[in-house]
């Protein structure tokens, strides 16, 4: 018993020993929680996978009132910009100085062939180095063209007959909005390269100070010091966590479908490895700005290539696909799109929260067997 108390004396005072380092450097507060929101800040505003307003260079070779009314639909929608160009020339130029994305070309035998043949041919030229932009505005034209051809059959009084009707309905994200899932995403990559960063300087900075020699002087286990020294960091990330999510909320508008607890329970077993990838990282480089480098190359890059937040899985080689399964990010990816966009789900939670804990107790396993309790 007197083990066990004297044991728990010892952690509080390692503990409070850390809080009050962490106040006495505002580097620690400005890692938890200015960088989030300049990194949510950029990755809300500034990242979307929707096209909207693209410039499309249009080219009318047919002036009939007909062509005229395909223009207007063309250039009525909020997904393109309409260009007029006079030729083809024009058009092609304008596509290679940059000035428009695309370009639509209506033959001079549009209005002929379509009331003939009751079909007529368009062609639209895209700019294949935006491969994203391409493929969907693609898919615009193919429903501008089709909707513009259901109103002129009606106002020619024509039958539409349609043998297959196709009545979709989309669950989860229902106004196709990339923010919804693009802002979990963000929080998933922002809160690795947080809690990396925040214990990626702890032991570095014990070393280059010359404390971490008082430090192993002392009787405290090693897996006291490292959880005594991890609490701390895990509070900041946790105020991360929530500051992130309240900002999706209530300034993107992206709802929140599940439940608090299970938000702070997938974010405390995502923070778990993080904070003990940094340790581990400050453990053995022992330099705070090799730490810093390495903590910065091992959280992000990985996680933003591999964890599915922008680049789907599913497509990537077998090899690859197989190297994402070693990154936490992946899961917690899973876990906070879930829960922001489906709710609490608990099986698909339950099933990717074990495999972060599978990743939190090799690193921690890793982490005591680097951690020494003796000076070299």
């Amino acid at each position: 018993m007197n083990k066990t108390m004297t044991r728990l004396r010892q952690l509080r005072a390692l503990m409070k020993k850390e809080i009050l380092q962490v106040l006495r450097d505002p580097s620690s507060i400005l890692i938890a929680f200015v960088l989030p929101l300049i990194l949510l800040f950029i990755f809300g505003f500034g990242l979307s996978l929707d096209a909207r307003h693209v410039k499309v260079a249009v080219v009318l070779e047919d002036r009939s009132p007909t062509a005229q009314s395909l223009y207007q639909a063309f250039a009525s929608t909020d997904y393109m910009d309409a260009l007029p160009a006079a030729d083809r020339k024009s058009a092609e130029n304008s596509m290679i100085n940059g000035q428009s994305r695309a370009i639509l070309v209506v033959p001079g035998d549009f209005t002929r062939q379509l009331s003939r043949q009751h079909r007529a041919k368009i062609q639209l030229l895209t700019d294949g180095a935006e491969t994203n932009t391409a493929t969907i505005l693609e898919n615009y034209v193919l429903g501008i063209v089709q909707k513009w051809l259901a109103h002129q059959a009606r106002g020619q009084n024509m039958e539409i007959r349609e043998v297959i009707v196709t009545k979709p309905r989309i669950y989860f994200n229902p106004e196709l909005n990339t923010r919804s899932s693009l802002i979990p995403a963000s929080i998933v990559l922002i809160m690795a390269i947080i809690g990396t960063l925040l214990t990626a300087l702890v032991v570095a900075r014990e070393w280059e100070r010359g404390t971490m020699e008082a430090m192993l002087a002392t009787p405290v286990r090693k897996s006291d010091m490292i959880f005594g020294k991890l609490f701390p960091y895990y509070i900041l990330g946790i105020g991360s966590v929530t500051l992130c999510t309240l900002c999706g909320v209530f300034l993107f508008d992206v709802p929140f479908r599940g439940s608090v607890f299970a938000l702070f329970l997938v974010s405390t077993l995502f923070l778990i490895v993080t904070l003990g990838q940094g340790y581990l990282i400050s453990t053995i480089t022992k330099n705070q700005f090799l730490a810093s480098q390495i903590a910065l190359l091992t959280a992000f890059v990985p996680n933003y290539m591999l964890s599915g937040a922008l680049f789907e899985i599913s497509s990537m080689p077998v090899a690859i696909r197989t190297i994402t399964y070693l990154f936490p990010a992946r899961y917690f990816l899973i876990c906070m799109q879930t829960i922001f966009m489906a709710g609490d789900v608990w099986p698909l939670l339950l099933s990717n929260m074990f495999c972060m804990l599978l990743i939190a107790a090799v690193l921690f396993a890793a982490t005591i067997i680097k951690t020494p309790k003796r000076l070299e």
